[in-house]
């Protein structure tokens, strides 16, 4: 008896989740087949992977019929999307009475594309998986809580946000940093200082971290993030340049329309879909007036660090506290 879907569907865009999706799909019918059909924990039987287009008529019988060896059949059907016509039908009526000791995994890009061969699947009771594309800066985030999850750690708020600040939004670096976090460190829990002892030659991400800080009126850990990253010598002039691009984004952001989509207002001003999403957020609590004058803050501090005062690591202070200041104080 069958202890693994005999047929799965990935549905998405997001590439990283695709792939492990299905790596777990195939792990888990090759075990089982292997113990279902005494292959032993190395059997698992035949394994074959193509796209689906390159998929002829009858093929997919061929592929799942057991060999002459025994030992059941995996197939990995790509793109289930660009199937041509003669083999959509034929992928439904397979779901509809899967062969025994094989089991197939399709993946489909989502979209209009081959939606019907989506619905027909699902008709046919596949198990499906879905895997949309990230592009919220709460869906990276809840990523990285569930990454974390997975590897049996936790981890406080902040650590997430400078995990999210130091990596970006791939999420197969995202993966693979908590896993490194995961292995390197002593059990307990994760703090925002474990993430920058792993990650602190990335100066740059260093400043947006300060920035993000500094928006969000985050007055003590802007200050906290501004000392460590300068002793451990981030330059101030990075630092100074990511409070000013933070405040831009603002501006930017927020005389932008309300109902503008993300990824159309990423394009325009040139950053990432789930930053433009993180900076709406921020710009609660703000009032263009403030704004403007927190521009004006950290033009007087990019004088002074580049030569025109004694003091740069006051200069960038004073920037994060006027930052904070008028944030709190513009109506």
């Amino acid at each position: 008896m069958a202890t693994y879907p005999p047929v799965t569907l990935v549905v998405g865009e997001e590439e990283f989740l695709v792939d492990r999706a299905v790596r777990q799909a195939v792990a888990q019918a090759r075990a089982a087949l292997a113990a279902d059909t005494g292959g032993g924990a190395d059997g698992g039987g035949d394994l074959h992977d193509l796209e689906a287009s390159a998929l002829a008529p009858g093929e997919l019988v061929a592929l799942t019929s057991p060999s002459l060896f025994g030992g059941g059949a995996t197939v990995i059907l790509r793109n289930a999307q660009n199937a041509t016509k003669d083999i959509a039908p034929e992928l439904t009526k397979y779901a509809k009475n899967p062969a025994p000791d094989a089991a197939v995994i399709l993946t489909h890009a989502g979209g209009v594309k081959g939606k019907a061969i989506v619905t027909d699947l699902a008709k046919a009771g596949v198990q499906q998986i879905n895997c949309p594309k990230l592009t919220r800066a709460s869906e990276r985030t809840d990523f990285v809580r569930q990454e974390l999850r997975r590897v049996g750690r936790q981890a406080d708020e902040g650590a997430v946000r400078a995990l999210l600040d130091a990596i970006g939004g791939d999420l197969r670096e995202l993966a693979s940093a908590v896993d490194q976090l995961a292995s390197d460190t002593e059990s307990g829990r994760i703090n925002a200082a474990t993430v920058a002892r792993y990650y602190r030659g990335r100066a740059e991400a260093t400043g947006f971290s300060v920035a993000d800080h500094a928006v969000e009126g985050r007055l003590n850990e802007a200050l906290e993030q501004l000392r460590w990253a300068l002793a451990i010598g981030t330059a101030p002039v990075l630092i100074n340049s990511a409070l000013a691009q933070g405040v831009r984004l603002l501006g930017r952001v927020g005389g932008a329309p309300r109902n503008m989509n993300s990824n159309a207002l990423a394009a325009e001003v040139g950053a990432p879909p789930w930053k433009i999403d993180r900076v709406r957020q921020q710009l609660r609590g703000w009032h263009p007036d403030g704004v403007a004058r927190a521009l004006q803050a950290v033009a007087e501090a990019d004088a002074q660090v580049k030569g025109g005062g004694a003091s740069p690591e006051y200069a960038l202070e004073r920037a994060i506290r006027l930052i904070v200041t008028y944030r709190a104080s513009a109506r």
